[in-house]
């Protein structure tokens, strides 16, 4: 990420095109108005148009605007993102979803700096600062014939990769005091953090939607909780249904600091029947032991046996 904020930096004063690449969920729209917002065009407009959202008949007047009459449902004339992004910054979120036609179109605005509205003869100049973004790989897109070569080299100037969540683990702790903060305000509430199991199941999570899951999680937990901290019960289920918690065997091994073997031993037999429903031929199997010695165990450390 330290290279992520450098890359940012160094582009946010020219007028480079920037394409930024990562999974869903891992910010790349933040990414987009850092740039534009900290950067000499941040007084201009900054316009976003989702090409995944919007289907492809619809997508090419709303990037260059259309005349009265240019087609049905066309009552007056309307400026497209690229005349109201003008002097600012265009951005084109999931790029790689926009359709060949339309991608000609595009380069054509982005060789000449002007557009011609559907309908219309004339064309209109631009000054636009061009960002796009993608989920998809843009090179194997190209191999495959999806997209256009030069399209690809007119965008992939300068390129900002954003790791995934889960290859970033060392952020969450600020991610989650973040979101904390956000959601506090916006839902009324003042909760101080999470207990340390509720903690531990975030740290350890997978995060396939990144940071937008995490966003999601936080809040919906700030919502269930009675107290000032979130419990692993206000979690979602989802985080630790079916489950245990995944604690590496490190973090187990801490938990047994200070007690004796035959203290150790007593609370992994115990804890075995409980998971296991008191079942004690699979506690026997899963410790290794006999049932006969399963059953000494019990009496010698006068457990419950469920």
């Amino acid at each position: 990420m330290a290279k992520v904020y450098q890359m940012i930096d160094k582009v946010k004063e020219v007028d480079t095109n920037v394409l930024i690449t990562g999974e869903s969920g891992t910010g790349k729209e933040l990414v987009a108005r850092a740039v534009h917002f900290s950067g000499k065009r941040k007084r201009e407009h900054f316009e976003v148009v989702n090409c995944a959202a919007i289907p492809e008949h619809l997508l090419e007047s709303e990037l260059f605007g259309y005349e009265k009459g240019a087609f049905t449902g066309a009552t007056a004339s309307k400026q497209g993102k690229f005349q109201l992004a003008n002097k600012g910054t265009m951005f084109l979120d999931e790029i790689g979803d926009m359709s060949l036609a339309l991608q000609a179109k595009l380069l054509r605005v982005l060789q000449l700096k002007e557009v011609t509205p559907l309908g219309s003869n004339r064309t209109e100049k631009l000054d636009v600062r061009v960002i796009a973004a993608t989920n998809k790989d843009l090179s194997k897109a190209v191999a495959n014939g999806e997209f256009r070569e030069d399209l690809y080299f007119r965008m992939n100037v300068i390129q900002i990769e954003l790791p995934p969540l889960r290859e970033r683990k060392e952020d969450l702790p600020y991610l989650i005091r973040h979101f904390l903060n956000i959601y506090n305000e916006e839902l009324g509430k003042g909760i101080k953090g999470l207990t340390k199991p509720a903690e531990t199941s975030l740290l350890q999570h997978s995060y396939p939607g990144n940071i937008r899951e995490l966003a999601n999680i936080v809040e919906a937990s700030m919502v269930i909780a009675e107290g000032d901290m979130i419990e692993i019960d206000d979690l979602p289920p989802y985080l630790n249904e079916g489950k245990t918690l995944e604690v590496s065997r490190e973090q187990a091994a801490e938990a047994f600091v200070g007690l004796t073997m035959k203290e150790v031993e007593k609370e992994v037999i115990q804890a075995t029947l409980k998971k296991m429903k008191g079942s004690r031929k699979n506690t026997a199997s899963m410790l290794g032991i006999s049932e006969r010695g399963l059953r000494d165990k019990i009496k010698q450390y006068n457990l419950s046996g469920s």
